[in-house]
């Protein structure tokens, strides 16, 4: 088996991972800002980090997975200036910016449960880490990194990189071009420099979330919660980070620069970064009507959608792309993954109840025992090539063609002996549900697994192989399943 490697978007290429301390992995991935309800560009990046926790923790190692919530400090348009977006939504409310907090984190909880998402090892909140950001601040200042301008603290950039600093190199973007593109800007007053960024800000009369400290009262900027709380409970540096595309410029960034600058060490080894989703070729915003919410998709209460699709559904279709791959939404291809997925869990069904039958009659045929050791090979191969998710979907395919033809007697699992045996059944329900976190939903088991069944019926009854059309009529009756046949149609009803 090959060695896993990740994309580390810092190096720009693909790198073999090696953990700091292994078999122990240290991942921090940004959470949500709970100011509303969660979308699906939100549920790919965790779906994404959930699968690398997954498969981390299928391959040995002992993952330490941190993901905060956003509870302050991040303003609307992601700036240094304007509201606070959950105190901007409580004063629309008349709520309270903590109870707000509650019901937004509640469904973003929910939400990831609907999806199978493990949940992190620590949860930790910016509003519970104040004390952390705040020494943080001053660190930085007692380093010379920041100043202190009418109430507010901003990170020096050109002092950062006149020291040996290289802000820019995680996105890829040059200091002085990033100067001349933000040298008219207006607006720029109590800065030094148009691209610092704050570190706290002064609260305003009128600002709801508001904590004492040395430069007044006032709240953390929206980029020093990561670095604190990651490094508190991974350490200076540590092995992952990971977060949507759009986290790169600035946030990630300004992460590099505040924990360099305040610890002397680069703080992550391996940068990762999702892609973006569209929707039948644009891409998803509020603005363009195009984006829904996963209550939506279940519901099929969108105006853009055909049908409810369930969550195994919309989760197994986003693994049907590999993680920094656009990723289009349309009614034909969520149908497409509605059909793939209830394939690849009639598979697993069967094998589930798949036993060993031992024949000295029956030889081990090598041919065999080849194509299931190629196809678990496939898989993977397609996980360690940076969570290639598409790749070893394919190869699951490739097996379930073999437990079909396990099932159906074409193949006798003697002539697979009883290691190859075992390792296929062991391995393709590790893999689905262990590592894809694909599971059997409820209220569709049967429908899925009976129209999977009388697709192999009509085959054999074409081929009038009876002796096969037999065993699936048995197979039917015994789960409370009946086949009518009517000449040229044949239908299926279940029997409560």
């Amino acid at each position: 088996m090959q060695p896993l490697k990740i994309y580390n978007t810092l190096s720009r290429e693909k790198e073999l991972f090696t953990p700091i301390n292994v078999p122990h992995v240290g991942m921090y991935v940004c959470g949500p800002t709970v100011y509303n309800y969660v979308h699906l560009g939100n549920v790919r990046t965790f779906l994404t980090f959930d699968i690398l926790n997954r498969y981390l923790t299928h391959i040995g190692y002992k993952v330490r997975y941190v993901r905060n919530i956003t509870d302050v400090g991040h303003l609307v348009g992601d700036g240094d200036e304007g509201e606070d977006k959950i105190g901007k939504m409580a004063k629309l409310e008349k709520l309270e910016p903590m109870e707000i907090v509650q019901r937004y984190t509640n469904d973003f909880h929910k939400v990831l449960e609907q999806f199978n998402l493990l949940p992190p090892s620590i949860e930790p909140s910016a509003t519970g880490h104040i004390v952390e950001q705040i020494e943080t601040t001053k660190s930085l200042i007692d380093k010379g990194l920041a100043y202190e301008s009418q109430g507010s603290v901003y990170f020096d950039i050109a002092r950062y990189n006149a020291e040996g600093g290289n802000y820019g190199k995680l996105s890829g973007r040059v200091l002085e071009d990033l100067l001349t593109e933000t040298r008219d800007l207006d607006g720029v007053g109590e800065k030094r420099n148009p691209l610092d960024f704050a570190l706290w800000k002064k609260a305003a009369p009128e600002h709801l979330m508001r904590w004492t400290s040395p430069w007044g009262d006032g709240f953390p900027g929206w980029h020093l919660e990561c670095t604190c709380m990651s490094t508190k409970y991974l350490g200076d540096t540590f092995d992952i980070h990971g977060g949507g595309m759009d986290l790169k410029f600035p946030h990630h960034e300004c992460e590099i620069a505040q924990a360099k600058g305040a610890n002397g060490v680069e703080p992550v080894r391996y940068w990762m970064h999702s892609n973006m989703l569209t929707v039948n070729g644009q891409k998803m915003s509020k603005s363009l009507g195009n984006s829904f919410l996963p209550a939506e998709l279940f519901a099929g209460s969108h105006p853009l959608l055909e049908q409810a699709f369930s969550p195994m559904t919309v989760r197994f279709f986003m693994l049907q792309s590999q993680y920094r791959s656009t990723l289009d939404f349309s009614n034909d291809a969520l149908k497409a993954a509605q059909k793939g997925y209830k394939r690849l869990i009639n598979g697993l069904r069967i094998v589930k109840n798949l036993e060993y039958i031992a024949d000295d009659a029956i030889a081990v045929d090598e041919k065999q025992v080849s194509e299931v050791e190629k196809g678990i090979q496939n898989c993977y191969d397609g996980l360690n090539d940076d969570l290639n998710t598409a790749v070893a979907i394919a190869g699951l395919f490739n097996l379930v063609k073999k437990i079909n033809q396990l099932y159906m007697g074409q193949v006798q699992t003697a002539q697979l002996g009883e290691s190859t045996f075992t390792l296929l059944k062991e391995s393709f329900v590790a893999i689905i549900e262990n590592v894809l976190g694909l599971i059997e939903e409820p209220n569709e088991n049967v429908e899925a697994f009976a129209k999977g069944m009388l697709s192999l019926y009509r085959e054999y009854k074409e081929a009038k192989q009876y002796d096969k059309v037999d065993e699936i009529r048995g197979y039917f009756k015994a789960n409370g399943l009946v086949i009518k046949d009517m000449k040229t149609k044949i239908d299926w009803a279940y029997e409560e």
